[in-house]
């Protein structure tokens, strides 16, 4: 399934645009709506659409977005030749990137980047003791320097603390995430591969995404008898 078409199975984990933005700004500070209905247009981008018309962006759409603004900001390349780019990626490709050889997209699709605390702090507003408290509840890895994908972790964490569910009450979700992770370990491993593979890491997300959707039903159709 290629990038562009990738389709959730479940809606409750597709964010509407004002969460792309919040996920996304702080590497691309110019990032607005418009920009977002903009690259759409040119049919860069096909985000999700609810019956309502609203639109909706999966890990993959993020992902994609972040390739096309990497490649617009850092590497200044026009929308055709980003195109063709995302062509490639559609294909299951490994574009090498015009003019930054050896770099190639994968590079930006998964980001290495390291963030200090005092960088994930400015990047989400978020305290100190908040972040420290995410850390003690296991939100967090307990270490002073954070991936990337921390920023949106925290970010939904404030958010949810916002309604009231801080990281305290999260420690058994944590705990739950813990033992989905032992079981797809024992599930990749009875197949002969190593979680550490890349067959097995493949196989290991692809069995996190159906958990995930299974999960997602058992939750809302819990919401739906209260």
């Amino acid at each position: 399934m290629s990038v562009k078409s990738a389709r959730a199975h479940d809606s409750a984990g597709l964010l509407s645009i004002g969460h792309v933005l919040e996920r996304l700004q702080g590497e691309f500070c110019d990032l607005s709506p418009s920009k977002l209905r903009f690259l759409e247009e040119q049919g860069l981008i096909s985000p999700e659409r609810t019956k309502s018309g609203y639109r909706k962006f999966s890990q993959a759409h993020i992902e994609r977005l972040r390739l096309i603004l990497t490649l617009q900001k850092d590497h200044y390349l026009p929308l055709k030749v980003i195109a063709e780019v995302l062509e490639e990626v559609d294909q299951g490709r490994d574009p090498v990137i015009p003019g930054a050889a050896p770099r190639s997209a994968s590079s930006i699709l998964r980001p290495q980047r390291l963030l200090s605390r005092d960088e994930l702090q400015r990047l989400t507003g978020a305290s100190a003791r908040f972040i420290g408290d995410a850390i003690a509840a296991g939100l967090l890895p307990a270490a002073e320097v954070f991936p990337y994908e921390s920023v949106a972790e925290l970010s939904a964490l404030i958010r949810l603390a916002e309604r009231g569910i801080t990281p305290r009450h999260l420690r058994a979700m944590r705990a739950a995430a813990e033992r989905d992770a032992e079981l797809i370990s024992h599930s990749i491993e009875s197949r002969g591969m190593r979680s550490d593979s890349p067959g097995g890491a493949e196989g290991a997300l692809e069995i996190a995404e159906l958990m995930e959707t299974v999960r997602g039903g058992v939750l809302h159709r819990s919401l739906s008898r209260r």
